[in-house]
């Protein structure tokens, strides 16, 4: 896939960069999706995006702002004309023409908004009134709306007017007088439904809605559990704002995932490589310094056993074993509780059976790799350590032993950490793999060290 797309970036830029005449060359690049020219447009010299600029009609250019990286995209419209680049904005995506607004400085964007006509001035206000959260700031005025005591006939004569200015038409959404939220028609049904079909047969009442002040976070999975290509957007008075559309859905999943995965570094929020040095320290420090805390911790604990490694030393080499096995084991398991846990639905009974679950695998992968374990490290401590057959394997049943019994613990851990967490109302994935792995290390430090405390040295009495 990545071959294809630089294929068609060298060809752009091929054309861009021949002596062809400004008709030929508009018309060539006509032939490309607007997302690849996207891709092309920051390959391309400050000179050759002003010829870009020139030879494009607003339409075009308009549409690849619409694939264009918010950033990029204010940067390309600081080069143009003032004019031209608010009529490209105007044509945008209400919601991405709003994020494009924000990377510009207060002066130029002051002049761009004052540009613009009335309607796109109205959306702009209202969707940046919303805050970054919630569902409101992310939605689009680019729909079609109609009333819902029109005629087939009437309705239809709305559409051709209104989808002029709006080229989401897959679905009209439909209001009453007061522009509450009545219904949706699919585009279908209202072509080919005859002129003297009443409406109301074709409207959907129960089609699905979010209001424009929930948490994206909140309703994220409402969305996903819909294949409609757009989701209306209601006021506390049911009023019909605007749309969340399929790419909107797309784009909230994809920043959640990244909260995620960020989350699960242990960070704080999202990094970019162009953030300042003090900004990406600022989103790593708070996680640190409490992890810093839990590792003194776990070696507070190995301070406890320091007996035990003054006697057998041997043990110390084995450490890194088990605590990267449970490490591991813990990590898998938050992994699979947080995706179990995106289902809203779950039972506290599935919960506790995911528990016990986790816990089967981890009792029998642990088995299995203690056995391995018992067996390949007593014969390396006979063989390459000199020790008596006796003790290497003491000592290697006591990894083994130990190694299972973290394992068995770590899943638990991984498991019923998001699961508390979530029961709190914190997201889940704030049970980042650092705070697992660190619990876990002591989990393992305190089972592998009390295990050789209590048999080796307490029972069998090895020593050396």
């Amino acid at each position: 896939m990545e071959k294809r797309v630089q294929d068609y970036t060298q060809d752009i830029l091929a054309v861009i960069r021949s002596n062809t005449s400004p008709a030929a060359m508009s018309s060539k690049l006509e032939d490309f999706h607007a997302n690849d020219l996207a891709d092309a447009m920051p390959r391309l010299t400050v000179q050759e995006r002003y010829k870009l600029y020139r030879i494009l009609d607003i339409n075009m250019l308009s549409d690849i702002f619409e694939y264009t990286d918010s950033d990029n995209a204010a940067e390309y419209v600081k080069e143009m004309d003032v004019k031209k680049g608010a009529a490209i904005l105007s044509r945008m995506e209400t919601d991405a023409l709003v994020e494009v607004l924000q990377k510009i400085d207060k002066a130029k964007k002051k002049i761009l908004v004052e540009l613009m006509d009335d309607d796109v001035r109205h959306d702009i206000e209202m969707i940046a009134s919303f805050d970054e959260d919630e569902i409101g700031s992310r939605m689009t005025t680019n729909c079609i709306i109609i009333r819902e005591n029109l005629t087939v006939k009437q309705a239809m004569n709305s559409l051709v007017e209104q989808a002029a200015k709006n080229d989401n038409i897959s679905t009209i959404f439909v209001v009453t007088e007061s522009q509450k939220f009545y219904g949706a028609i699919d585009l279908k049904d209202l072509i080919i439904a005859r002129q003297d079909k009443s409406l109301e047969d074709l409207v959907a009442t129960s089609y699905p809605y979010v209001y424009a002040e929930e948490d994206i976070d909140d309703c994220i999975e409402e969305l996903k559990a819909y294949s409609e290509d757009s989701i209306p957007v209601l006021d506390n008075d049911n009023r019909l704002l605007g749309v969340i559309t399929s790419s909107n859905i797309i784009d909230l999943v994809d920043d959640e995932m990244g909260e995620d995965y960020a989350m699960l570094a242990g960070l704080t929020a999202e990094e970019d490589l162009k953030e300042p040095l003090k900004e990406s320290m600022k989103k790593r420090m708070p996680w640190l310094i409490v992890l810093l805390g839990l590792g003194m911790v776990v070696s507070s604990v190995v301070g406890v056993f320091e007996n035990v490694v003054t006697q057998l030393p041997i043990i110390m080499a084995f450490q890194s074993l088990i605590l990267d096995m449970a490490g591991n084991v813990g990590t898998q398991s938050l992994a699979v509780t947080i995706r179990v846990l995106m289902d809203e639905s779950l039972t506290g009974k599935q919960k506790l059976e995911l528990v016990f679950k986790e816990m089967r695998i981890g009792l029998c992968n642990g088995a299995l790799l203690g056995i391995l374990s018992f067996a390949l490290i007593g014969l390396y401590i006979y063989f390459f350590k000199g020790k008596t057959l006796v003790f290497a394997y003491a000592v290697s049943g006591c990894i083994g032993v130990a190694l299972l019994l973290a394992m068995l613990i770590s899943s638990a851990v991984g498991t019923c950490i998001p699961l508390f967490f979530k029961k709190v109302g914190v997201d889940p994935a704030v049970a980042s793999g650092p705070l697992i792995t660190t619990v876990n290390d002591l989990v393992a430090v305190v089972t592998y060290y009390g295990l050789g405390w209590v048999f080796l040295i307490g029972v069998l009495h090895l020593a050396g």
